[in-house]
């Protein structure tokens, strides 16, 4: 029988069974509620709650720790257990804990950095050391603020809806401390800041943990606050037994939990309703079982209905109380903030996206802080909305804690079939020379050896300066068309040229933010670009032949939006990058050099279906304009890789760098069915015209001339994309399977 409607009937009978003692002639027992800490298992406080809330039954005071203080506070803010119930079955628990900023949040410099790299990890005078915490717990401190802003203005604990306090650990003294004043949601973050997970929260100069290290269940507490009647809500876990203690871990969980099931021993007898929820078969991170572990509170409090409903038969003259509402929208009049040495007032606004004197959506606010901490330059950014004289309108009084790491390093690995096998390992200073600079270097060690060395001043919204440098290359059989001319006697015979390519790339560019989204990079570039083979020689040769070893010199300007939710797998968002290079001069193997320009533009839009089908569609197009005569500063397809060289592109169907041209237009459509979490199947489709002149010829009107298809299963790792790809093309016939492992650099 479904669970709802056993409950439902359960409920209805004994309702309609017991009869109601209504003797005013006593007074009304104070009614305290607490609930223990327990993680994802805490979920099964909301099934209590809804029990007692269809029950009408008063609480008077609540007390939680840590999962319990997270619930028990919004319940004393005012919500129900119903709201609350929708509140948590909406939530991205996997974002939440682990602080995953959405990508858009991220400054342009930050993604095209960061989504390379399977471990980060903090690297201080040549020692690797190991981050404080998985989490610094800013998410869940922003979504609890939003919920709480309703009693935004209580600094008394004891003046909210329903009177409430949590426990916290002082981790210096090992001391329980009672947060029963100051902001609600920094004291139940506090209470919630489970070692390891989340990183310590600092409260009046306390260095805070999770409650539960030294006080799960604070029974005795509550007592003392006058209550005649203790209804609490046990989600610990029992001891095991040997069968069960197979690991480390497990071993390991089970000394931890000696203590706190040991005092629940007595604990437990101080209460007068004691209610322990059947959550053996979930753990304090079954996030994703949160509907099952809310099922079960329920039932846990219907076995205690008789009880339940005995406390209620003494409330007689109780009204059902109002729920909360959500605020979502605000006026922010003024902004104050405190914290900051290193960097300017003008640098955390332009983070924010906040100017004052302004209306915005709350989903707008959260995402400004979001784009503040997801620069990694501050460890916390903890704030208040001080109410003002007009309704919704507020002045902002934020105060960060600036990281004190400035160095990090970052390793990843990868294999695909054109760079084969590589490791990376990358070191990144902040604050090198300026306060609001950042330096990476990346060093690429395998079949192809490669460097990436960026450099960048982040000014925002104002004028930013950086520096780019890096080192590629690859030995690949590519047409011949991208280093021999087409009328050569060279040619003869050859269909694919084994070559070495390699390219040498310096640029210093100035950038601007404008609209919020768009980057605008103005620059001056120098390029070395190499191509030798030993495919033509004869007998007599010994030496490689040189297509290409060139000096390139030219001024560029680059456009580029980009709001996708996921670099790899988006489900919604748009792509522009639209590039021109102007090449002024050369030195070295071209000496016939005349002033060419070569332009070119990516367009990509991602929606969803549904919440696991989506749709890519991908344009790109190019084309180059004045000397022609240079055949290696061409545009080349084929293959499927996502760290080519310049004006190198993947073309399903057909092996890499197949098909060349001085212009192209190519369309790719992908469709991405994610069957389950981070399992994807791929199904796509590839058209392009590539050759020389196809806007002079008007070619890229026709129907296209090469075309291929895909297959594929894509699954997300820590480490990137595993990937594995059957493509095929009708025009030739040829089938190819690519793969790939780690992400991209």
């Amino acid at each position: 029988m479904n669970t709802k409607i056993l409950i439902s009937l359960l409920l209805f009978v004994t309702l309609f069974s017991l009869k109601a003692q209504n003797d005013t002639s006593q007074p009304e027992p104070k009614v305290g509620l607490v609930l223990s800490g327990g993680g994802a298992k805490g979920f099964a406080h909301i099934g209590v709650l809804k029990v007692i809330d269809s029950l009408g039954i008063k609480i008077d005071y609540v007390a939680g720790t840590s999962m319990g203080a997270i619930i028990g506070s919004l319940y004393a803010t005012g919500y129900s257990g119903e709201q609350l119930e929708e509140m948590f079955k909406a939530q991205d628990f996997d974002e939440l804990i682990n602080d995953n900023f959405p990508r858009r949040s991220k400054s342009f410099y930050e993604r095209e950095n960061a989504e390379k790299y399977a471990v980060t990890l903090p690297f201080d005078k040549f020692k690797i050391a190991l981050p404080s915490a998985l989490s610094r717990g800013q998410n869940v401190y922003n979504l609890l603020y939003q919920l709480m802003l309703p009693v935004n203005h209580i600094n008394d604990f004891s003046q909210l809806p329903i009177p409430f306090f949590c426990v916290t650990t002082n981790v210096e003294t090992g001391e329980s401390l009672i947060m029963d004043k100051g902001s609600l949601p920094e004291a139940v973050s506090a209470s919630g800041a489970l070692p390891s997970l989340f990183q310590p929260v600092i409260i009046d100069g306390n260095i805070l943990i999770d409650g539960g290290v030294t006080n799960n269940f604070p029974v005795e507490e509550l007592r003392a606050k006058g209550m005649d009647i203790i209804i609490g809500v046990d989600v610990q876990d029992a001891l095991k037994d040997r069968e069960s203690l197979k690991s480390a871990p497990d071993i390991l969980m089970q000394i931890n939990n000696f203590r706190t099931i040991n005092a629940m021993k007595s604990k437990s007898e101080l209460t007068d309703i004691y209610i322990k929820p059947d959550i053996e078969d979930f753990s304090v991170i079954s996030f994703d079982q949160g509907s099952d572990i809310i099922a079960s509170g329920q039932l846990a409090a219907v076995s205690q209905l008789s009880e339940l409903i005995n406390v209620k038969n003494q409330q007689p003259n109780i009204t059902k109380r109002t729920n909360c509402t959500i605020l979502d929208s605000l006026k922010i009049k003024d902004i104050k903030i405190k914290g900051n040495e290193r960097y300017t007032r003008s640098y955390l606004l332009g983070k924010l996206k906040l100017k004052g004197e302004e209306r915005i959506s709350y989903s707008h606010f959260r995402e400004g802080i979001n784009n503040l901490i997801a620069t990694n330059n501050f460890d916390t950014f903890r704030y208040q909305l001080e109410p003002t004289e007009n309704a919704s309108e507020y002045n902002l009084i934020g105060n960060v804690t600036e990281t004190e790491t400035s160095t990090f390093l970052r390793l990843g690995i990868h294999y695909d079939d054109l760079y084969k096998s590589a490791i990376l390992a990358n070191i990144t200073k902040k604050k090198l020379l300026f306060n609001n600079d950042i330096a990476s270097l990346d060093l690429i060690l395998g079949d192809h050896s490669r460097y990436n060395f960026d450099y960048f001043v982040d000014k925002g919204y104002y004028i930013s300066v950086g520096l780019k440098s890096g080192y590629n290359q690859f030995n690949k059989n590519i047409n011949p068309l991208l280093a021999i001319e087409e009328n050569s006697p060279l040619l003869s015979g050859i269909n694919r040229l084994d070559a070495e390519v390699s390219d040498f790339t310096n640029q210093v560019y100035l950038q601007t933010i404008f609209r919020k989204d768009f980057a605008l990079r103005l620059g001056a570039e120098h390029r070395r670009f190499k191509i030798t083979s030993e495919t033509i020689l004869d007998d007599s040769q010994s030496d490689e032949i040189t297509f290409d070893n060139t000096n390139y010199y030219s001024v560029f300007g680059n456009l580029k939006f980009d709001d996708y939710d996921d670099i790899h797998f988006p489900k919604r968002g748009f792509y522009f990058n639209g590039d021109l290079h102007l090449y002024l001069a050369a030195t070295g193997f071209n000496a016939d050099f005349k002033e060419f320009s070569i332009a070119k533009a990516d367009v990509g839009h991602a929606f969803s279906f549904t919440d696991k089908l989506a749709l890519k569609s991908e344009a790109s197009a190019g084309f180059k304009l004045g000397n022609k005569s240079i055949n290696t500063l061409v545009f080349s397809v084929g293959g499927y890789g996502a760290n080519f060289m310049e004006n190198f592109y993947s073309f399903y169907g057909y092996d890499y760098i197949a098909i060349t041209g001085d212009s192209f237009i190519k369309t790719t459509f992908t469709l991405d069915y994610e069957f389950h979490k981070n399992h994807h199947l791929l199904v796509a489709a590839n058209y392009a015209n590539i050759d020389n002149g196809v806007y002079e010829s008007g070619e890229f009107f026709s129907i296209p001339d090469y075309s291929g298809y895909a297959f594929g299963y894509s699954l997300e790792t820590f480490l990137g994309p595993l990937e594995a790809k059957y493509t095929f093309s009708p025009d030739t016939g040829d089938s190819y399977w690519f793969f790939n492992l780690g992400y991209w650099f």
